[in-house]
């Protein structure tokens, strides 16, 4: 087991494993360290059924079976989710336009997502260059670098955060084909609130847990503090400085930590330039308690 640090705020390749054989406990501690450390790890040359991807996922935490995945799933194993923008038989594959804007997944439910497993099986190229890439920012570090002032006026409090935020964000900006949410769906997913700052896990680091996606209000400010609140600490962490972007290679195990990165797919490929990925939601339950949220 090698690690290779990117050399950029985030990011790093671990050689030397076979996801489709179980872990050791002493390599799943040491892959636990690097992402503590790194935020988001590459396994390359990874060959992975879909049961074989969801048995490295569960090493990492319980599994969550999406609901907005229905007919996207790979069949008998319902925790992989399939994103593709592929057409069979004139019917889509896997979900097309998942994750396009800055975000944190889960963040929207009471227990928070700890992990993200993807596997990349098909990716686009045009003259040469990959296409599909997926960005990231470092909370860690954007929590650090926060003025002294900001840290005092936040310290203990909290931001809600709602799932159809994104979702009409995909609508209005994205040009999604997704329909509005019914009433059914927005009371199945209510807004839910979380502190602002959290402590990282894997690292004990405080992180700025207030993503653009999904947060909409700093409750315990008045409604004008909070969109300035909220402007600047979107603007904040997504700073150059804290970017990470990850162009993908076919076969590539992608592992990133929800709770110290926020994340962003970028879509610059067209519906003819095919792309097939599997993934994997690790919930948080290890590592916090609802009432901890």
């Amino acid at each position: 087991m090698k690690i290779v640090p990117s050399g950029d705020s985030l990011g790093a390749g671990i050689e030397g494993l076979d996801l489709a054989r179980p872990l050791a406990r002493e390599q799943l501690d040491g892959v636990l360290q690097a992402l503590g450390r790194y935020g988001v790890v590459r396994f390359p040359r990874q060959q992975l059924t879909g049961q074989e991807l969801r048995d490295f996922s569960a090493q990492l935490g319980d599994l969550e079976i999406n609901v907005g995945s229905a007919g996207y799933q790979e069949p008998g194993v319902p925790e992989v989710m399939i994103l593709s923008n592929m057409v069979e038989n004139g019917r889509p594959i896997g979900l097309a336009d998942a994750g396009q804007g800055w975000h944190t997944d889960m963040s929207y439910s009471r227990m928070v997502a700890f992990a993200n497993v993807l596997y990349g099986i098909r990716i686009p190229r045009r003259n040469g260059k990959t296409l599909g890439a997926t960005q990231f920012a470092n909370t860690q570090a954007a929590y650090a670098d926060l003025p002294a002032d900001v840290k005092r006026t936040m310290e203990g409090k909290t931001a809600l955060h709602d799932f159809e935020k994104f979702w009409e964000m995909m609508r209005r900006e994205k040009g999604s084909k997704r329909p509005p949410l019914t009433e059914a769906q927005k009371k199945s997913k209510p807004p839910v609130s979380h502190p602002v700052f959290l402590k990282h896990p894997l690292t004990g680091n405080r992180v700025l847990y207030a993503n653009p996606g999904y947060a909409i209000r700093i409750n315990e400010l008045p409604a004008k503090e909070s969109d300035e609140m909220l402007e600047f600490l979107f603007r904040h962490q997504l700073q150059p400085k804290y970017i990470y972007t990850y162009q993908w290679t076919e076969h590539d195990v992608l592992v990133w930590e929800d709770i110290g990165t926020i994340h962003n797919a970028v879509a610059d490929y067209g519906p003819d330039e095919h792309r097939l990925v599997k993934r994997c939601q690790v919930m948080a339950n290890r590592y916090f308690r609802p009432e901890d949220l």
